[in-house]
């Protein structure tokens, strides 16, 4: 009997996917004719309003079709899921996004190409202000010093994303700018290349970015972010400058915050005076007074909240978050930069515990949200607005501020 069940499920087993592949199939080639449909009805008038022509519009498209390899892709017909998996995810401590087997390459191959293109980066420092540390470590970040692989087709990726991924309002309006850049001659269609998230060439600009902020540097007449070093510097130097650098003001510092200074006091929104910080006690990590004039405003950063490294930092450190809104994006470039200028490590350690998940976290954020703390979303992530909420529960509550969950205040706060 049981022999025979086992059979009858294995015979099962076998003969699903022969019933499955047709329909997928034939779910695949409707998906792909109302994708072809779409270009014309959707596509072709938006690109026609931005001056780009018929013939590079059909040029475009020649052989496009869906790339159904993308994430996040939400064909026809089906209903978005949320992330469970994403939810489940084991938590990582943030100190793991700035370890040194990360940092240490990129250090290396960073401070060789800043002798390499040293002219190069004097002019680009000298026409917008911004360090060439800062520009190189992005270059870093972004494309490896344009050594990580962009393989993809850009139209065929932002096309597929405009049709049918979870943000189709985002991409949209991004495919149409390609298009616009095809137009514009700046680059064949043949070397337009991509990540999997659309993004462009080595500094990994969207191309609504591109046509706001690339330039030609190396003065061929095309502004050639893929293939051409100065151009791509010269384009991240512009974009920070256009979002607000501020020449000759550092990033941020390594800080030591003393214990009566509430790590809640974290965030943009609560910047001070650098001379109330050295009023509080706040130094350097080497104890010597933070750089900047006194009326100065400064912002404490503490990803990790008392679990970790703090930074007293600058308004540019939130210019570098408009390039990567990630706290520690930010603070992994102006590390960097500052390796690629000079020694020394980041010398607070990081005390954050694994144990719990992002699922875990998402939790504890909605239940902080019904008792009225701002966290910012209910995301899964510890931002900053979730650590000061963290940290403003915790005084609340009669216990010391650490602005960081662990396992047993993921259950606590209720």
């Amino acid at each position: 009997m049981l022999a025979a069940l086992r059979t009858a499920l294995l015979l099962l087993a076998v003969a699903l996917p022969a019933v499955a592949t047709p329909a997928l199939a034939q779910s695949k080639a409707a998906a792909e004719a109302a994708f072809r449909d779409w270009q014309q009805a959707t596509v072709w008038p938006l690109a026609r309003q931005k001056g780009v022509s018929e013939a590079t519009f059909r040029a475009a498209f020649a052989g496009v079709t869906l790339d159904w390899t993308l994430p996040d892709l939400v064909p026809p017909g089906t209903t978005p899921k949320p992330p469970q998996v994403q939810w489940q995810a084991e938590f990582q401590s943030p100190g793991r996004y700035l370890s040194e087997d990360k940092i240490a390459p990129l250090v290396k191959g960073g401070r060789a190409l800043v002798r390499e293109w040293g002219k190069t980066l004097a002019a680009i420092e000298s026409r917008y202000g911004v360090p060439k540390e800062i520009v190189v470590a992005i270059w870093g970040r972004e494309s490896a010093y344009g050594r990580a692989a962009i393989p993809k087709n850009a139209v065929q990726t932002l096309a597929t994303k405009g049709f049918m991924a979870t943000r189709r309002d985002m991409f949209l309006p991004e495919l149409v700018a390609a298009l616009e850049i095809l137009e514009g001659d700046h680059i064949p269609l043949a070397e337009m290349k991509s990540s999997v998230a659309g993004a462009l060439g080595q500094p990994q600009f969207l191309p609504s970015k591109y046509l706001a902020y690339a330039v030609d540097f190396d003065g061929d007449g095309r502004r050639d972010i893929w293939r051409s070093v100065p151009d791509t510097l010269a384009s991240i130097a512009n974009y920070l400058k256009a979002h607000g650098w501020r020449s000759g003001e550092a990033w941020g510092v390594e800080a030591v915050v003393p214990a009566a200074v509430t790590c809640a006091l974290e965030g943009p929104e609560q910047g001070h005076p650098l001379s109330a910080w050295t009023k509080a006690g706040v130094t350097r990590v080497d104890g010597a007074a933070p750089p900047g004039k006194a009326g100065d405003t400064r912002f404490l950063m503490m990803p990790a909240g008392r679990l970790g490294p703090a930074f007293l930092v600058s308004q540019n450190f939130y210019v570098l978050k408009t390039y990567n809104e990630s706290d520690l994006y930010a603070l992994f470039v102006g590390h960097l930069a500052d390796r690629l200028a000079a020694d020394g490590r980041i010398r607070g350690a990081w005390g954050t515990k694994a144990g719990f998940s992002r699922g875990d976290v998402r939790a504890m954020q909605q239940r902080l949200e019904k008792l009225g703390y701002d966290v910012g979303g209910a995301d899964g992530l510890v931002g900053f607005k979730t650590r000061t909420a963290i940290g403003a529960w915790q005084a609340k509550n009669g216990q010391t501020a650490t602005c960081f969950p662990d396992t047993g205040l993921i259950k606590t706060i209720r």
